[in-house]
Parts: C-alpha cells; structure tokens; sequence
C-alpha cells in the first residue's frame, strides 16, 4: 500500500474535533510515507488533512474538474494537482491512482464516493481495501444501516465484513495494510422459473351434461 485516497468533507462540521481528525489522518499518512490522493479541494476538512500531510512531509495528489478550479477551489500547494474534465472523471482517476479507500466524516458526496468503492470491490472489480473512519462514533447509525440491509438479504455478510472500519487513524491504517481481498462469487439475482400447473380439461365424454 503506497497511496491511500480519502474521502472527506468540504466542510468543517459542527465539531472542532473533526478537522483535528483530518489533521491528524494526513499526518499519519505521511509518517508512514503513504501518498494522499483526495479530491483536490483547499476547504474544509479536505484542505486541513492536506495541509497536515503536507506539513509533516508527506506527498499529496489532488484530482479536480476543471469547473471548480474556476471556483477558486482548487489547492495549488500540492504535490501534484491533476485537472480532469467531469466528476466521473475525476473518481475514475482517484481509484485508479489509490491502493486504497478511506472516509472521514463528510457529507453525502463521501457517502456516494466510498460506497461506490465498496461496491466495486463487491463485484470484484478491484482488490484494494476499502475503510472507514469511524471516531466518536460518527459512522454508527450508517454502519447498522448496513448491518439493516445485510439482515433484508441485500448484501451477503460476507461482502459487508470487506469493510473495514477502525476509530483512530493508526489502527485503520494497520488494518489497511494488512488486509488481502480476494474474489468472492459475484451476488446473483436467482429467479425461480414459474411453472404452469397443467389444466386439466374435463373430458366431454365423461363430463356430458345430463350425467
């Protein structure tokens, strides 16, 4: 695992403790010399792990539409900022560049981004360890919301359980590393084939009105 991408939000939340978390997942990862791949943006929680992981001497690449860097929110102290043209453009590229998938606390473009990823490794097409973090609690009512729909029959265990979710940066980080998915039978949609039961027509011979 050499790159992690990170999912976030572009805003700081209610709490103060949720850019510390930001700060203190970008400083992670770059004391143990993984590259930071995130969407690109200098706001929020996502400029803060940035800035963090820059700050303690980390490399960090950022994947951002065109449209925004017009917005001016683009960060243009990073590594390395790639410019693409859409928002599927720009997903593609940060899985494609990423050994692996974090969230932080965000809002629904972090749910859609990281469940996305789940997804993918669901039908195999990718390997690479998707997690969440998970501090003061965060993602628990989204994590039995999961647990909800594993119990309805929508997704096997098996595949909920490729989830990874830890409550502090380091012990996701391990988790990680140390986590080799393999394939798992695709989920199939298996429908009964309806038979129809023979009709039995009355024999006219036996059925004779007046009989």
């Amino acid at each position: 695992m050499k790159r992690v991408c990170v999912y976030c939000g572009s805003s700081f939340g209610n709490s103060p403790g949720y850019a510390a978390l930001a700060g203190s997942f970008g400083a992670a990862c770059a004391r143990r010399g993984l590259t930071v791949v995130y969407g690109g943006g200098g706001v929020g929680l996502m400029g803060t792990m940035a800035d963090a992981a820059l700050a303690a001497g980390g490399k960090v690449i950022g994947v951002i539409p065109d449209s925004m860097i017009a917005e001016e929110r683009a960060h243009h102290g990073l590594t390395e900022l790639i410019a693409v043209k859409t928002m599927h453009e720009r997903k593609q590229r940060m899985a494609q560049l990423a050994d692996a998938f974090v969230a932080l606390p965000g809002g629904i473009g972090t749910l859609e981004e990281v469940i996305e990823m789940l997804a993918w490794l669901q039908l195999g097409l990718h390997l690479k360890p998707v997690g969440l973090l998970n501090a003061n609690g965060f993602y628990d009512q989204f994590l039995d919301f999961l647990k909800h729909i594993s119990s309805e029959g929508f997704v096997k265990p098996a595949h909920l359980a490729m989830l990874s979710v830890a409550r502090d940066a380091d012990s996701l980080l391990d988790m990680l590393a140390s986590t080799r998915h393999v394939r798992l039978p695709k989920p199939v949609e298996r429908t009964e084939s309806r038979r129809n039961k023979a009709t039995h027509t009355p024999d006219s011979g036996s059925r004779a009105h007046g009989d």
